[in-house]
């Protein structure tokens, strides 16, 4: 499993890109504008870190649920009075084994729920946090019409950038990972 997969251990963009994003920022956007592109990151970031917090901890408080409720059936299964023989239409009597020792919840169930429910919490957490925390970042760009208008202008040229230096290693035969530096 890649870290990409989870939004709160996604890795930046290679050097060479980061720089190229650096001198973007620095040439084609105000101070303002850089303040609200370092909000709107914030924003994302804080969603993200506690999108997954929460997913985490709900997906223990259903593995919990989960284990309590298999005690439980496990419990009134236990208690009931189970039939130990089977007896058949030619009068013949056969035993029944007994399950319930193969029914008892186990350690290792009890780990790979908390475990999975707790991954499945993270992901699904993250995620959200970064769907929340991209809308909330847009609403903060979008408040200055003049100021996003400069922020979409100096991303297309950054964009227009990555994608000639990406055509120019093409050129020169280097590989794509190479040119964004992963």
């Amino acid at each position: 499993m890649s870290t990409d997969s989870l939004a709160l251990l996604r890795k930046n963009a290679g050097q060479d890109i980061a720089a190229l994003a650096e001198d973007h920022l620095k040439h084609d956007l105000q101070e303002t504008d850089r303040d609200a592109l370092k909000s709107a990151a914030s924003k994302i970031s804080t969603h993200v870190t506690i999108g997954s917090i929460v997913g985490l901890g709900l997906g223990a408080f259903l593995a919990f649920r989960l284990r309590r409720t298999r005690m439980q059936m496990f419990n009134t299964l236990r208690a009931k009075e189970k039939p130990t023989h089977v007896k058949f239409a030619d009068g013949r009597e056969e035993a029944l084994p007994d399950m319930t020792p193969y029914m008892r919840p186990s350690t290792f169930g009890d780990v790979a729920a908390y475990t999975f429910f707790g991954f499945g919490g993270l992901f699904i957490g993250g995620e959200t946090g970064i769907f929340t925390g991209s809308a909330s970042a847009g609403r903060t760009i979008s408040q200055d019409p003049e100021s996003r208008e400069r922020i979409e202008t100096a991303f297309r040229r950054f964009r227009a950038d990555v994608l000639r230096k990406e055509a120019d290693s093409l050129d020169t035969r280097r590989g794509v990972k190479e040119v964004l530096g992963l």
